[in-house]
């Protein structure tokens, strides 16, 4: 079955780096654009970054640009997210999400919490 399991969450300190992994199977990864959504406590869940399916266009939201980088290994069908320089304010569930336009599927993981606390 179509599984995505988040891994790389945790407690950090303001300005240190996490690494947050998501390992897909169950489908054909290489077919899906991938993409990291967060939900802060009593927000909205929020797109985070995104990537198409070959590696190309990564995009972020105006909150992380510069900071975070989402990229994707389709041999190992796992996409990645580098965040850096990290803030309170990124603390959320971190979410991954696959998609495929063709067949409108849309897969979710059960997420990862990250925390940035002194």
């Amino acid at each position: 079955q179509v599984q995505l399991v988040e891994s790389g969450g945790g407690l950090v300190q303001p300005g240190g780096s996490l690494r947050l992994s998501c390992a897909a199977s169950g489908f054909t990864f290489s077919n899906y654009h991938m993409y990291w959504y967060r939900q802060a406590p009593g927000k909205e869940r929020e797109l985070v970054a995104g990537i198409g399916s070959g590696g190309t266009s990564p995009n972020y939201s105006d909150s992380v640009k510069g900071r975070f980088t989402i990229s994707r290994d389709n041999a190992k069908s796992t996409v990645y997210l580098q965040m850096n320089s990290l803030k309170p304010e990124d603390t959320a569930v971190y979410y991954c999400n696959a998609r495929y336009v063709l067949t409108f599927s849309n897969y979710w993981g059960q997420g990862t919490q990250v925390t940035v606390s002194s």
